[in-house]
């Protein structure tokens, strides 16, 4: 009988954690002056913080873990895109969102491809591993090898890998420093690769 409060506390907790987030976060530029309503704020608030905690995200995803509805999500997303708080970068058949103005155009494509399971572990492994095979990367992955060459040659065309010489991840330390940097919101191994992050940093000259 308790059920569907118990489901309003946990929606109530998550949003008042990420809520704090956002309402901290200098991306959190929607000031929401013709609104009286605490309750759509903290909302919004919340959204601005998961973002910045979990920047290309999709919307399913982002609806999911705030526990929002399908329309209450909608209605407030499209307030933050009109105030210029949240962008919307077009990803294959995803919509992604992101803070205003925080991230680059390579940065936007390499977030979209660490939120894929695949290549976010073939990034990973070629940032810990950079002289691994695509037959490497199957095993170590638990993939076919036909897997491997289908997101390598994505990852290609979205200018995060090179096939010339082999597998190259480009520009390895923006990669790398966006893994640091949200290690939490990925997996396992994408933390692990941030606890040796400092290992693998080279500094050249």
């Amino acid at each position: 009988m308790g059920e569907p409060s118990d489901v309003d506390e946990r929606k109530r907790a998550t949003l008042k954690r990420f809520a704090a987030v956002g309402a901290a976060s200098p991306f959190a530029r929607f000031a929401d002056v013709d609104s009286t309503d605490a309750g759509e704020s903290e909302v919004r608030d919340a959204i601005t913080g998961y973002l910045t905690a979990t920047p290309g995200a999709h919307f399913s995803k982002l609806r999911d873990d705030l526990k929002l509805g399908t329309g209450e999500t909608q209605h407030h997303l499209r307030r933050l895109v009109d105030d210029g708080s949240v962008e919307v970068y077009r990803d294959g058949d995803y919509k992604r969102l992101y803070p205003a103005g925080r991230f680059s155009a390579f940065e936007k494509r390499a977030l979209g491809y660490l939120r894929r399971e695949t290549p976010r572990g073939m990034l990973v492994e070629l940032l810990r591993t950079p002289e691994a095979t695509g037959s490497h990367l199957a095993d170590a992955l638990d993939v076919s090898r036909p897997t491997v060459s289908k997101y390598a040659g994505e990852l290609d065309d979205a200018g995060l890998l090179s096939r010339e010489d082999g597998y190259r991840v480009e520009r390895p330390e923006t990669v790398l420093m966006l893994v640091v940097r949200y290690a939490d919101s990925f997996d396992e191994g994408a933390a692990g690769l941030a606890a040796d992050a400092d290992s693998l940093v080279r500094f050249d000259g």
